[in-house]
């Protein structure tokens, strides 16, 4: 893979709008709301761009080549199955959790289950994220260090002077107005590849007759498969702090709506062109490290001005979906959790305190990308999916269409023991996904809980 430098140029130039851009409108971010939700005067498109800048990332991009390289069509499920989450969460809890004046699921939690249950919450949540963020830091560290021929440590400075710098000034804001702008980026070069893969794809019917038909179908790895991935992407995106935060930014409930559909008409299609360049390097270059798919096909099939913007928007989206998810965590820590601790109340204060947990949730997730080099990319997304939403899902979603019929003591009973036996089932080998026992565990927890809150 070889990186010419008017590629670097383009590369630069392209991530400098995105990140300048972003840095601009924090100029008014002066409080720690500002900071968190952008002072709750989002419009959809601001809305629209802080989601789908954030659930666009390393899977979206380069794990969903990576995965088609392998398995074909099918890894276009990634996207796709968030695009539907999205309108899942339009169509039925943007508006109810828009109507609160909060800041966090944990806070929601709060409102019904009581603190405990919000602190929990939050913990459970953080941890799920966090693997979302380790899961954009992967392809971000060997990407740049594979371009730039540098080591994987300097690679992961890099990256994180790139993500603070995205995020850790302006937080919603930054994040909203960076996403649009990442979007637009990825959205128009990540099309024209996609298309010339496909053409140049068609035009060879002697590769196309070389792929097992399983390769051509949305349902290769098996219907109950793509259902099982469909299912994790809906519950843990729910129950991602990061989506409900841009939920909670917007200027009213109809926004908060809209644009979470929004989100969906942008984020279904990006998976598509990714999966299609994933197989057409699958036929013509199948020595290529699978990691390295989107970048080796960008830089040497594509022309230099499409490949450098292309390049741009990939590195736009790593580091978009890192700071936003980071934001997220950042949040609910420094909110929910080290407000109280270190007493912390006024504004100033916690916005250093925010920005201080976003620093910290960077390095972090950059050193566990170190130690697991080589792993898959999605399978550091599904297993967030599973972490985050075992434990907060049923109570949230009772929360908000049922609320006041479960017993605090057995929603506490619910996040603790569905979220241990979600990790004892990523551990330990299962049949049953992860996220399915977390869920199991959860209902067996809240149904007796509903009936000790009616008898009381």
């Amino acid at each position: 893979m070889e990186l010419t430098f008017l590629h670097l140029i383009i590369i630069v130039v392209t991530i400098a709008v995105a990140i300048g851009g972003g840095l601009y409108a924090a100029r008014s971010v002066k409080t720690a709301e500002g900071y968190s939700l952008g002072g709750r005067s989002s419009g959809p498109i601001m809305v629209a761009g802080s989601i789908a800048g954030t659930i666009i990332g390393g899977g979206a991009t380069v794990g969903t080549a990576q995965l088609a390289y392998s398995v074909g069509l099918s890894a276009w499920w990634f996207t796709l199955g968030s695009g539907i989450s999205f309108i899942i969460m339009g169509l039925f809890y943007a508006r109810p959790l828009r109507k609160t004046a909060l800041e966090t699921i944990p806070q929601y939690l709060v409102l019904h289950y009581g603190k405990r249950a919000g602190d929990l919450a939050s913990i459970v949540s953080s941890l799920g994220i966090f693997f979302s963020a380790v899961a954009s830091t992967l392809p971000g560290i060997q990407i740049i260090a594979a371009v730039l021929h540098i080591s994987h440590p300097l690679a992961a400075l890099l990256l994180l002077v790139l993500v603070a710098a995205y995020v850790s000034f302006g937080g919603m804001k930054s994040a909203g107005v960076g996403g649009i702008l990442k979007m637009v980026i990825i959205w128009v070069s990540l099309c024209l590849a996609g298309f010339s893969a496909f053409t140049m794809l068609r035009g060879r019917p002697d590769l196309v007759a070389a792929f097992p038909p399983h390769m051509f179908s949305l349902f290769g790895a098996g219907h109950a498969a793509a259902l099982a991935n469909l299912l994790s992407l809906i519950v843990g995106i729910l129950c991602t702090q990061t989506y409900i935060q841009a939920i909670f930014s917007a200027s009213d409930p109809k926004t908060a709506s809209i644009g979470a559909f929004a989100a969906a008409l942008v984020t279904i299609p990006v998976g598509l062109p990714c999966a299609v360049i994933g197989m057409y390097m699958h036929a013509v270059a199948p020595g290529t490290t699978p990691i390295l798919v989107l970048p080796t096909y960008l830089l040497q099939y594509e022309p230099v001005w499409l490949g450098g913007i292309a390049m741009g928007g990939i590195m736009l989206s790593l580091i978009g979906s890192i700071a936003g998810l980071s934001l997220g965590i950042g949040t609910m820590v420094s909110h929910d959790i080290l407000s109280d601790l270190l007493r912390i109340r006024d504004g100033a204060s916690l916005l250093r305190l925010n920005r201080f947990v976003v620093i910290g949730v960077l390095i972090l997730a950059a050193v566990i990308a170190l130690l697991n080099e080589g792993s898959q990319i999605l399978f550091w997304n599904y297993m967030s999916m599973a972490l985050r939403g075992g434990g907060v899902f049923l109570p949230l979603s009772v929360a908000v269409f049922f609320p006041g019929n479960l017993h605090k003591g057995w929603v506490i009973a619910s996040i603790v023991f569905s979220t241990c036996a979600a990790i004892v089932a990523t551990v330990i080998p299962s049949p049953i996904k992860p996220l399915f026992v977390g869920l199991a565990v959860s209902l067996i927890m809240l149904v007796p809980g509903y009936f000790v809150h009616k008898k009381a």
